[in-house]
């Protein structure tokens, strides 16, 4: 087997962890496939004042499971997905901290998220003036930081190598993935513990995206037909939290080691609307872009592509544009390309979803299995695509795919997989 691609070391998959409102990678995937919402009324924070009162809300989630109590007492939520997400990937790529311990600065770390733990700031805030600013708590600032989820993993795996914590909206886990292969391209790193993660499911986050008209309403009696990608009646999307981890590897090195590979990372690419800081660009150049550097990153053709993870979140305006920009990028082929969305059952976790959707990716090219849309009843003239509606799809050739993220602020990122 070529253990280079263009002069450079190949980017294999060999390990997956998610934390999800559809629970963790075997029984999201399982969910996924039969078409299995997580959207339900919220339970953990109190939304009686708030319009919205649904959302894709993680439950029975204990950190204590992976941390010791003490020490996620200090710690956000957002930082307790990623090492709880972490932990199970390094456990699925077959290894032990002791030994990335051994390897220590080989081993690098890259997990984004959009804000961190968010709460604890807001929280801490609330309360040192609320108390007639009294000494606020000394860590509550700090692990509010977004570098945090990365810091922590990469103190608990003793990963001593490159760390990087990428914030770039609603594009934070795809781009951390597709930065993360960068490192082991150039020879930074052997291995990378990589993803997204994101825990904002507060009643003030909600409050600030339905103020935007941002997100669906009127669905309190049937919560899991609230996102609706691509459908002529779809209202917005749904707000949802959660974390995706992946641990990537050189194929020399995932070879060396006798690991299970799940894909390769081919190619990938990023870009800027430079439109608006909430609006999308309705041409979708922006994105057109960022899918095309993705190709040539990859050295494929656009009809290579069979497959496309949209970002598909279920608002009027991002499905349009997305369409569009796919068959501006793919031409005719863009009608034999199948596309879904894993946000039709998942909801949106801002920087969370891309590395979420990458798993449910590799999953699609291990099992030749392409989840559906759900949801999806009345077609959209401008949305003409081939959709996967409401059930899952075998594809037994299954060998290449493309998943995308676009974010607040002009964000775009695009990611090519293929199969190994």
């Amino acid at each position: 087997m070529e253990l280079l691609r263009n002069g450079r070391p190949r980017v294999v998959i060999t390990g997956l962890g998610a934390v999800t409102a559809l629970g963790p990678v075997k029984t999201l995937w399982e969910s996924l496939k039969a078409g299995k919402s997580g959207i339900r009324r919220l339970e953990t924070i109190n939304v009686e004042h708030v319009p919205v009162k649904i959302g894709g809300e993680v439950r029975d989630f204990d950190p204590t499971v992976y941390i010791e109590p003490k020490e996620a007492r200090r710690m956000g939520r957002a930082a307790h997905f990623a090492v709880a997400a972490a932990t199970m990937a390094v456990e699925d790529a077959g290894l032990t901290v002791p030994q990335i311990e051994a390897e220590g600065e080989r081993v690098g770390v890259v997990i984004g998220t959009s804000l961190g733990a968010h709460e604890m700031a807001e929280q801490s805030t609330y309360k040192y003036k609320s108390s007639g600013y009294r000494k606020p708590n000394p860590l509550a600032l700090i692990n509010s930081l977004p570098n945090m989820p990365a810091h922590y993993v990469s103190r608990f795996m003793r990963a001593l190598g490159p760390l990087n914590a990428p914030s770039t909206a609603c594009a934070t886990g795809t781009q951390s993935i597709g930065e993360a292969s960068e490192l082991i391209k150039n020879g930074r790193s052997d291995m990378i513990i990589t993803g997204g993660v994101e825990s904002v499911l507060q009643d003030y986050a909600l409050a600030g995206f339905e103020a935007m008209n941002a997100l669906a309403t009127g669905y309190e009696d049937n919560p899991a037909a609230a996102s609706r990608p691509f459908d002529a009646n779809r209202s917005g999307f749904v707000f949802s939290e959660g974390c995706g981890v992946v641990i990537i590897e050189s194929l020399a090195h995932a070879l060396k080691r006798g690991a299970r590979i799940y894909g390769e990372i081919l190619g990938h690419a990023s870009s800027s609307d430079a439109f608006h800081i909430a609006a999308l660009d309705p041409e979708g150049a922006g994105a057109i872009r960022c899918m095309r550097w993705a190709l040539e990153d990859a050295h494929l053709n656009p009809d290579e592509i069979q497959y496309i993870n949209a970002h598909g979140t279920s608002t009027q305006a991002n499905d349009a544009m997305e369409t569009l920009a796919i068959k501006r990028v793919f031409g005719e082929q863009a009608y034999n390309i199948a596309v879904n969305s894993t946000k039709s059952m998942l909801g949106h976790a801002l920087g969370g979803s891309g590395a979420i959707e990458t798993i449910a990716c590799a999953m699609s090219l291990i099992d030749k299995v392409l989840h559906p849309t759900i949801n999806y009843e009345t077609p959209d003239p401008e949305c003409d695509l081939d959709y996967v509606p409401n059930v899952a799809r075998d594809f037994p050739n299954l060998r290449y795919l493309m998943s995308n993220s676009f974010g607040l602020g002009g964000q775009n990122a695009s990611i090519v997989l293929g199969a190994i």
